[in-house]
């Protein structure tokens, strides 16, 4: 009896598992549906830019359905195919690099090519393949070399192996083909047919900018960067319980994760930045725009980002009773955090708006102003610093010195955006601070008359139209007399 309820047992498990493929299946399904709705979401360019390829294809595809282009190109239409697939690529920078790169190698190599393959034959048929196996050797040597060069690795490397590749399929294939001109002219005219498709569809049907996703992707650091020291100074201190202060909860606090991307960042604008190369003027951008500021500005970001990375060790080192050392430095620590934040707010605002950065610097003075008050209640701090806890005083010395470093850095990232706006020419806006005085200015001129020798009593004329066509005489105290 046993040995049967163990048959039936195993019976029934393997029906069950039968039984539950399909249900499994479902579920897979379900799960890649939902995937690719939410990678369609994320980016819906990212749609526009799997169809435009589709298109090409299809275009070029006709070289083969059409007898009389079939009949011009043969079996050479094949390379318009390959040619859309390898070159055709998510930015218009991107597409453009590869069919440049891919045109001019190919052309340059098949010439050389077929010069090399006339010299050859006239060593005679035994010399003819030594001197071809000589110099595919030479080219390919030399050419392979020079993707080590930096400037060409980075932006001619694809080009300089299409021309390795081409070069040795003319010279190799024209030993045992005798039309090798008529070869070479069908291969380069459909290649040239096929990045001339996909130039024409990546520009002209929903275009993908890596100037623009590169100019965007400063911006979103800078902000990520802002959001972090936006709500670092609350959460340190926290603890403290201050009315006013507002504290993130748990799953509000993603803020403390952001700037992570940041340090990642590095390949992804490098890229962005040589396809934006690649790209003719488009929008608010020239051919000439300073793409490498960008890269410089990208360096100090994830420089700060680092100092940052430092500041989120600490935010669970905090006592959990606050001492009176902590109560002295909460003040210039959140304000030093507060006008950083406010700082790279207004940086990331004017690449974003494309103008002048106009409050940055008001920022960073206000948040060395709070460094200078913090050092010097440190100084004044000797004989706290005895009688609390060393333990507790060290974190909180060590949040002072990084956020010092990032107000130095954010100083740097500010200088490296001013550039970037002179160098591009970036509209001047005018901060609501400076409208109100230029309506002041329009409306009257506002200046002191007379202030006495005991600083008693400053009186202020209001000389101009004004609504009630009356002058105000303030005192220090706050009075203001209508005369």
């Amino acid at each position: 009896m046993e040995i049967d309820s163990s048959n039936q047992e195993k019976s029934t498990g393997s029906g069950g598992g039968i039984k539950a493929i399909p249900r499994k299946f479902k579920a897979k399904v379900v799960e890649i549906v939902v995937k690719t709705k939410k990678i369609g979401q994320d980016d819906p360019r990212r749609v526009a830019h799997s169809a435009k390829v589709g298109l090409a294809l299809t275009l070029v595809s006709f070289l083969y359905y059409f007898r009389p282009l079939y009949d011009g190109f043969g079996q050479a239409g094949m390379w318009a195919i390959l040619t859309v697939v390898v070159v055709f690529e998510y930015t218009v920078g991107g597409t453009l690099s590869k069919c440049i790169n891919r045109g001019f190698a190919t052309l340059l190599a098949g010439a050389l090519g077929i010069a090399a393959e006339y010299l050859a034959t006239l060593c005679g048929e035994k010399g003819e393949p030594v001197l071809l196996g000589i110099l595919v050797f030479i080219l390919a040597t030399t050419s392979t070399f020079m993707r080590f060069f930096p400037n060409i690795k980075r932006r001619y490397d694809y080009g300089v192996l299409i021309f390795i590749l081409t070069f040795s399929l003319v010279a190799v294939s024209g030993y045992r083909v005798s039309q090798i001109i008529q070869l070479a002219h069908q291969r380069l005219s459909t290649i040239l047919i096929g990045a001339a498709t996909c130039i024409v569809i990546s520009i002209c049907i929903c275009p993908v900018w890596a100037g623009q996703d590169l100019h965007n992707l400063a911006a979103t650091n800078i902000e990520k960067l802002a959001s972090f020291l936006e709500g670092f100074g609350d959460e340190f201190f926290s603890f403290l319980g201050d009315e006013g202060s507002v504290v993130a909860s748990k799953d509000d606090k993603f803020f403390l994760q952001g700037y992570k991307s940041v340090l990642n960042a590095k390949a992804t604008e490098e890229s962005l930045a040589n396809f934006a190369w690649w790209e003719p003027a488009h929008g608010c951008f020239k051919f000439h725009h300073p793409w490498k500021q960008y890269l410089k500005t990208g360096v100090l970001a994830r420089e700060c980002a680092c100092h940052i990375e430092a500041l989120t060790s600490y935010i669970n080192s905090r006592p959990q009773v606050p001492s009176e050392f902590y109560r002295n430095i909460h003040q210039p620590c959140v304000k030093m955090s507060l006008e950083s934040s406010k700082a790279l707010k207004d940086l990331a605002g004017a690449i974003k708006n494309l103008t002048h950065p106009c409050e940055a610097e008001t920022h960073v003075k206000n948040s060395k102003a709070a460094a200078n008050e913090l050092k010097s209640i440190l100084e004044n701090s000797s004989l706290l610093a005895i009688q609390d806890d060393v333990q507790e005083i060290v974190p909180a010395l060590v949040v002072a010195s990084i956020l010092i470093n990032i107000i130095n850095c954010i100083e740097k990232i500010s200088d490296s955006i001013h550039e970037l706006s002179e160098k591009s020419h970036f509209k001047n806006a005018n901060s609501p601070e400076k409208q109100q005085q230029k309506q002041l200015l329009h409306r009257g001129i506002v200046k002191p008359i007379n202030i006495d020798a005991n600083c008693n009593h400053v009186a202020i004329e209001i000389h101009g139209k004004i609504e009630d066509n009356s002058s105000v005489q303030a005192t220090n105290k706050g009075e203001a007399v209508h005369m």
